[in-house]
């Protein structure tokens, strides 16, 4: 009946048009989800997308809009740079752990010290953990040709292993009483990532978010760094001939990304989260895949699917406390959303033709 066929240059229409239709799927099927599991699903969605916007505890919900949607921003700004040019960090959520640790380490180190600078120097030695936890699947790959996916996702998990240790034994709190968990870095001002303006959500990681945001745009659309990046992912071998150097590209956006994800957890632990714990990682650096591919790699696009995926955290904790819906529903709604939004990537490169009925 169909054949899929490429087209002659892909369609901006469809490449525009496939977050909207996947979040338009999402709604659905996740509503059909949600009825399997003996849930209204319209005052499901409802409670998920118009609740902390417009319902009765908006007031609460909205800062928390805020709180939630930095992290994922700033990481995914980090990996747009680095998927444009066809480097694929997927190990985001490691480097955003090592920055948290380094940073706290930090704070921790110094207290009860209080420094001024403290939290800056904490926001420093974050990026530097991030990006230097980032650059071992960078100089792996350049120096052995290693898959960056494979070892950056496997990174990961030492990640994690180095946070339960460090929460169990080197960061413990000496006062804890034996509890797991470093001292709270929200009781030490010096080191505490604090609301600017109290009650609306805006702290430090969010001023950072946006700047990434603006920086991104403007290095994209103006700076010859933007274009070789532009370059290196559509057309690798006309990249080179031009004179991009691809290891020093694969270096400078696997520590970029590093970085900036580094500086997310840093954000997160000394603010919102306060402490290094065995539960540290909620999973922002895969989320933040979802957020980078839904804003179609562009900064603009990933500050709205970030406020978007936040929307779904936020709302997602709603459902599961005044509907008993569980995590892990939430979870696959939210897996929905990337699945759906590949599945029509599809239409972006290629379309769909009738087939010649053949003669009898």
């Amino acid at each position: 009946m169909f054949k899929i066929e490429k087209r002659p240059i892909p369609s901006g229409k469809w490449n525009w048009g496939a977050p909207v239709v996947a979040v338009l799927l999402t709604m659905v099927f996740g509503g059909a989800l949600f009825a399997v599991l003996g849930v209204n699903p319209f005052l499901a969605l409802e409670k998920i997308f118009y609740e902390p916007l417009f319902g009765e505890y908006a007031f609460y919900y909205r800062p928390q809009l805020m709180v939630k949607a930095a992290p994922l921003i700033l990481i995914a700004i980090g990996l747009s740079l680095g998927f444009r040019a066809g480097i694929w960090n997927i190990g985001a959520e490691g480097q955003y752990i090592i920055g948290a640790l380094c940073g706290a380490g930090l704070a921790l180190a110094l207290y009860p010290m209080e420094l001024f600078i403290l939290l800056p120097l904490m926001v420093i030695a974050g990026a530097i953990g991030g990006a230097l936890w980032g650059l071992i699947p960078a100089v792996l790959k350049v120096r052995f040709g290693t898959n960056e996916i494979l070892v950056s996702l496997m990174l990961v998990y030492v990640a994690e292993q180095l946070l339960a240790s460090m929460a169990l034994g080197l960061m413990k709190n000496p006062e804890g009483m034996g509890f797991p968990g470093s001292r709270n870095l929200q009781q030490y001002p010096s080191a505490h990532n604090a609301e600017i303006i109290s009650g609306t959500g805006m702290h430090w990681g969010v001023v950072a978010a946006l700047i990434a945001v603006i920086f991104a745009y403007i290095v994209l659309s103006r700076h010859m760094f933007g274009f070789s990046l532009r370059m290196s992912g559509m057309a690798p071998r006309a990249a080179r001939f031009a004179g991009v150097n691809p290891t020093r590209m694969v270096l400078i956006c696997m520590g970029i990304s590093g970085g900036l994800a580094g500086m997310a957890g840093l954000f997160e632990i000394a603010g919102p989260a306060g402490q290094v714990s065995i539960d540290f990682n909620v999973g922002y650096g895969f989320t933040a895949i979802i957020v980078a591919f839904l804003g179609r790699l562009n900064p603009i696009g990933i500050l709205l699917a970030g406020v978007l995926m936040a929307l779904t955290y936020i709302g997602g904790e709603i459902t599961q406390s005044q509907m008993g819906l569980p995590l892990a529903a939430i979870q696959v709604f939210q897996g929905m959303l990337l699945f759906f939004l590949l599945a029509m990537d599809l239409l972006t490169n290629y379309r769909f033709r009738p087939t010649a009925k053949e003669a009898a």
